[in-house]
């Protein structure tokens, strides 16, 4: 029997995509009333167009389903939650390989009919723009309607952004140690750059294959948004290959710039430098400094694999430029997804920074979870930083991340192992069978 707390809470889950229809979830699972607002079919965004609910836009794929790789894992750790994304996907599974692709219209019309069905979840088709009272989770997207945008904005202030202007992420242990180094310019303060140093040759060469590489081609929805030379260029945030077209040397006054560095191997300036900044307080991942990009992923490896020291640099995140509505989640939340400053609102999905579509229906997951622990009276839990989804919690959360860039499941956010194992797939499987562990032992003392 739930108690009298419990059925005495409503919550209110705005968005019905797979982070909110998760979230709603999992509160009415715990016996807790929710009342699901979602605006279609009134008001659809400008990349959605089906009716139902959990829709698929860009691809019908969840990723791989194996369990020695990132997605897999988290998709086994979503099972272990109660997943109704999992349970419907099962059902309207297609045939893909190794990995997990689902019909589209079939999966969102399943959604749709266990959320309508459920007696404890109420759907209102409105668009809100400001927030209800009391508990509320947003899990609007990452093209939130502009009305809630401001109400967001207002509360968030500053940590609001409406693009996502991302450089690649590399792991640190990737990186050839023999050919970098550490320093700050002119030696002021710690030395937290890691430097990729290029001589003339190495510099042209790199210059030449960026300016000819391919671009990727923008959805309609992004393409209003980015005009100028290709994008609508907003402040620090061009695109590192627009920027290589202006010029020849035009990198080297800017992101590629040498002045104020010594390569203590030649104890000379080099004649340009990449400079990469740690991602996480662990020090485990690196993003490449100014390279903000919209090359196709697989120009991003051939290219960016050409800087001294990345040759064979393992990219846990492309470089991306698209229309986005994202917050500073390590500023605002906790590993909960629920905004430090105030316990009422937990946000989920795409605009707490994770990115993608299994990654956003498992934080709706936790954020249902642990709004419905709080209200029935039980204490916080936190998972596992050797779980997937432990640790996108903790990088969404990390309050040492100064310069925040969304993130999907990969095997470089998960802690290392403590004895090393070169072979790269028993190193996957050892660290999915070690996460999933710890998982189910928390599992067993809910």
């Amino acid at each position: 029997m739930k108690s009298s707390l419990v059925k005495m809470m409503k919550v209110n889950v705005i968005g019905a995509g797979l982070a909110g229809c998760e979230a709603a979830w999992q509160l009415a699972l715990a016996g807790i009333e929710v009342t699901l607002w979602e605006m279609k079919p009134k008001k659809y965004s400008p990349a959605h167009k089906y009716k139902g609910f959990a829709e698929l836009v860009c691809s019908n794929s969840l990723k791989a389903d194996r369990i020695d790789s990132a997605a897999g894992m988290l998709k086994e750790e979503m099972r272990m939650l109660g997943s109704l994304t999992m349970e419907c996907a099962e059902l309207s599974k297609v045939s893909a390989g190794g990995a997990l692709a689902v019909d589209r219209t079939k999966f969102s019309d399943l959604v749709t009919e266990r959320i309508r069905s459920n007696k404890l979840i109420t759907v209102v088709e409105e668009e809100v723009t400001e927030l209800p009272d009391g508990y509320v989770i947003i899990a609007t997207g990452p093209l939130t309607s502009e009305g809630l945008a401001d109400t967001i904005g207002k509360m968030c202030g500053e940590y609001l952004y409406f693009h996502d202007a991302a450089a690649p992420i590399v792991t640190y242990e990737s990186l050839d140690k023999e050919k970098v180094f550490f320093a700050s310019r002119y030696g002021k303060g710690e030395a937290d750059y890691i430097n990729c140093p290029m001589n003339k040759e190495e510099y042209e060469s790199f210059y030449n294959a960026l300016v000819e590489a391919q671009s990727a081609e923008l959805h309609s929805f992004d393409k209003e948004h980015f005009q100028k030379d290709g994008f609508k260029v907003y402040e620090g945030c061009m695109p590192i290959e627009v920027l290589a077209k202006r010029g020849a040397d035009t990198m080297r006054f800017g992101p590629l710039k040498p002045v104020g560095l010594i390569d203590p191997r030649t104890d000379k300036r080099p004649y340009a430098v990449v400079q990469l900044r740690a991602e996480n307080s662990e020090g485990s991942m690196y993003n490449l400094v100014g390279f903000q990009t919209n090359l196709k992923f697989g120009e991003q490896k051939r290219v960016f694999s050409m800087i001294p020291g990345l040759e064979n640099a393992d990219f846990v995140r492309y470089g991306v430029m698209h229309r986005n509505t994202f917050i500073n989640s390590p500023k605002l939340l906790d590993e909960r997804f629920c905004m430090r400053s105030n316990g009422k609102i937990y946000f989920a999905g795409q605009i707490t920074g994770v990115e993608g579509y299994i990654e956003s229906a498992a934080s709706g997951i936790f954020a249902g979870l642990s709004l419905a622990r709080k209200l029935g009276g039980k204490n916080a839990v936190t998972l596992p930083k050797t779980t997937m989804l432990g640790s996108l919690c903790a990088y969404v959360s990390d309050e040492t991340v100064e310069k925040f860039q969304p993130m999907g499941c990969n095997m470089g956010i998960l802690p290392e192992l403590p004895n090393r194992i070169k072979d790269k797939k028993l190193k996957y499987q050892t660290l999915a069978e070690r996460g999933l562990s710890d998982l189910r032992e928390l599992i067993t003392n809910f």
